[in-house]
């Protein structure tokens, strides 16, 4: 996705219209499209908190009455800019918001090299929200690394988790479609991982494949590198099911070991 700001919010607004028209009750998009991926622009077209692309969000879900995952968009407040992911109920009200909170600082020899903190600032707080088809938790990218964090929202009554994200040329081959089923199977969730399409004109280059898998740790769907929109039905008692047979969830030694939140808002 290129363009001006407002080029980039017009053309959302036609991916979630065609993704409405399809019958999606859920729409997830792809980490920071407000924007280029691009650490040295971040505060240059970073909005507001309720800024231009929120207000966008929230309209598109309530004019097409869907839920819709609006991926992330760089944002600033007091003087810090964060990359930060909405989710809006279908009366366009906001009902989840997460900062990113693990910063990708990396260099990878031979492939990437990448320093968000330079520009960005990391998030803190375990995001887990109400829907009425259940519970999902909510992380960006590189958060989804991290198991603990995953464990959390397990541990709050999440079955799905939505991850807008852009692994890169470097990672993307290695670890995404193992990392969405790895987490699907070690948590028995839902993962849906949301990329930008591909662009390799741009200075970062987004692997693409976004990612369904279940909690059996199937891949259900996963696209190519170009833009696309797809739609998949989840079986969301299925996640009831693994859980019964397989309970590992329960089996955990909560006497030798624990995962705790330390982070309180």
């Amino acid at each position: 996705m290129r363009g001006s700001a407002a080029e980039r919010r017009e053309h959302i607004r036609d991916l979630v219209k065609q993704a409405a028209g399809q019958g999606a009750d859920l729409v997830t998009l792809p980490e920071i499209w407000n924007g280029p991926y691009q650490q040295d622009l971040f505060p240059s077209f970073a909005e507001p908190r309720f800024g231009p692309s929120w207000q966008l969000l929230s309209e598109l879900a309530s004019e097409y009455g869907i839920w819709l995952s609006g991926g992330s968009i760089a944002e600033r407040e007091e003087g810090k800019v964060y990359n930060t992911a909405y989710v809006f109920d279908r009366s366009g009200k906001e009902t989840a918001r997460h900062r990113k909170m693990h910063l990708f600082d990396v260099r990878i020899s031979g492939g990437q090299h990448f320093m968000e903190s330079q520009t960005l600032s990391a998030g803190g707080g375990v995001t887990v929200f109400e829907t009425e088809f259940c519970k999902m938790g909510l992380c960006v990218c590189y958060d989804a690394r991290f198991p603990e964090l995953f464990r959390l929202m397990v541990d709050r009554g999440a079955k799905m988790v939505l991850v807008p994200a852009a692994f890169n040329l470097t990672t993307g081959p290695a670890h995404w479609e193992i990392l969405f089923r790895q987490r699907a199977v070690d948590n028995q969730v839902f993962c849906v991982g949301t990329s930008p399409a591909r662009d390799l004109e741009a200075s970062y280059n987004a692997w693409g494949h976004s990612i369904v898998t279940d909690p059996w740790g199937r891949v259900l769907t996963q696209l190519e590198a170009e833009e696309e929109i797809r739609t998949v039905t989840l079986d969301l008692d299925l996640a009831d099911q693994i859980r019964a047979e397989l309970p590992l969830l329960a089996h955990r030694r909560r006497d030798l070991y624990e995962v705790r939140e330390n982070y309180h808002a």
